[in-house]
């Protein structure tokens, strides 16, 4: 529903825009577009070397839809508390959009995790030398959705296979990594990568990490919702929203609704 018809002049457009990437300039000038400033939070302009583009996963799941996990946290009663759950899988503008759309996600939030306060900025995380990875905090209602129930969807839309890379994403901040903040989030996670391993759903052996959460840090305003104020933007509609179309075909059941 989502997809762009390329024909004529828009074939040429988009395959610039394309090519040019989506560079830390080219990010807040696409905010700015859209009517969502980025402020004087907006990084300078990258290198070649930190630019994002949109070239397909390198791997997919080998199943239509990934099995769901045989190790999961318990759906709790409805008290109206919440819980968080902290993924990496790539460029987080994708990896927000895709779990907004679920039932029990109440909040997503871009930021970084697995480096320090001082460099949890967006100019200095695309240097892929700060232990940061893009990530997402997502503040869900267990007793809509479970730990497990959100793994799975965040394995079926992104590879996590590709050590440091997502497409053509690369380098340590695009890794696929899940940020435990307990011993039973651990044991979960350990669980369905074994599950999935040993049932060869991927091509490929998974390589996502599984690291402490020892802080979260927000990203710049003008990355929030970024896929929901931008879409017009080239690299959110050739790598964000066929995300986001996956999720509504392989999972309708987990979709808030109307």
């Amino acid at each position: 529903m989502h997809m762009i018809k390329l024909s004529g002049f828009i074939t040429v457009f988009v395959a610039a825009a394309f090519t040019a990437g989506c560079s830390p300039a080219a990010e807040s000038h696409a905010s700015g577009a859209s009517g969502a400033g980025a402020g004087a939070d907006a990084p300078a302009a990258a290198s070649s070397s930190q630019t994002k583009e949109s070239k397909p996963m390198a791997s997919e799941s080998v199943g239509d839809v990934l099995p769901a996990p045989k190790v999961d946290l318990p759906k709790a009663e409805s008290d109206g508390n919440t819980k968080q759950a902290v993924f990496a899988g790539g460029c987080f503008w994708c990896t927000e959009a895709v779990f907004e759309q679920l039932e029990g996600v109440t909040e997503v939030t871009s930021g970084y995790c697995g480096g320090e306060a001082d460099t949890a900025n967006y100019k200095a995380v695309c240097t892929g030398q700060t232990g940061h990875a893009e990530a997402i905090r997502i503040t869900y209602d267990p007793s809509k959705i479970t730990f497990g129930q959100l793994l799975r969807v965040h394995f079926a839309t992104h590879d996590p296979t590709t050590l440091n890379r997502q497409g053509a994403d690369r380098g340590t901040q695009y890794r696929s990594a899940i940020f435990y903040a307990n011993d039973e989030e651990k044991h979960v996670a350990e669980a369905y990568i074994k599950q999935l391993d040993e049932a060869k759903e991927f091509s490929s052996p998974i390589v996502t990490t599984l690291e402490p959460l020892n802080a979260f840090y927000p990203a710049e305003d003008y990355h929030q919702d970024y896929v929901k104020r931008n879409p017009w933007q080239p690299y959110v509609r050739g790598v964000a929203m066929p995300k986001v179309d996956k999720v509504q075909k392989k999972f309708p059941d987990q979709l808030k609704k109307p």
